[in-house]
C-alpha cells in the first residue's frame, strides 16, 4: 500500500474546494445578471432633434420635419400623428409596421407614406444605429405624437 505523509493535505482540498465553488457562483450570477438584461428602453434609445415647424397656406395646418435617431434594437411605442408623415430613412436598417398592413422593411434611401392617424411602429433592426428624416404635415394644435394602446 502507498502511502504519503502530507499534513495539510485535507485542509488544502478544502480551500480548492472553496475557491472553486466560489469562482463558479461568480461566474453563475455574472450569467443570470446578464439574462436578466432587460431589452433596449425606447425612451433611452431613441432621440429625436426638431429640425423645422412652420405654417402652411392650408388653414389649421403645419409641418414639422425631426431627424429621429435610433440606437441598435430600439423600437418605438406603438404611436399616431394627427396628419401625415412621410419618413425617409437617413441610414440603417428600419422596419416599419402600419396597423393593418404586414410588416415593411426600409433600408437608408427608402421613404414610406404614414396616412393620419394610422397607429405605426418603426424599429431598428440592424446592428447599428439607424436614423429617419419624418416630416409631418399635421393639424395645429394637437400633440404630434399620439401613443396607441
Amino acid at each position: 500500500m502507498f502511502r504519503t505523509n502530507f499534513p495539510n493535505t485535507a485542509g488544502l482540498f478544502a480551500v480548492a474546494a472553496t475557491v472553486a465553488l466560489a469562482a463558479f457562483a461568480g461566474v453563475s450570477q455574472a450569467q443570470e445578471s446578464k439574462e436578466a438584461q432587460p431589452a433596449k428602453n425606447w425612451q433611452a434609445g431613441l432621440h429625436r432633434t426638431d429640425l423645422l415647424r412652420r405654417d402652411l397656406d392650408v388653414s389649421e395646418r403645419e409641418v414639422i420635419q425631426v431627424r429621429v435617431d435610433f440606437e441598435a434594437g430600439v423600437t418605438s411605442p406603438k404611436h399616431s400623428h394627427p396628419g401625415v408623415e412621410v419618413a425617409y430613412v437617413l441610414e440603417g436598417t428600419f422596419e416599419y409596421q402600419l396597423e393593418g398592413q404586414p410588416p415593411i422593411t426600409l433600408k437608408a434611401g427608402d421613404s414610406l407614406y404614414i396616412p393620419a392617424g394610422t397607429a405605426h411602429v418603426a424599429k431598428n433592426i440592424g446592428a447599428n444605429k439607424a436614423s429617419e428624416l419624418a416630416t409631418y404635415i399635421v393639424k395645429k394644435g394637437p400633440p404630434l405624437v399620439e401613443l396607441s394602446k
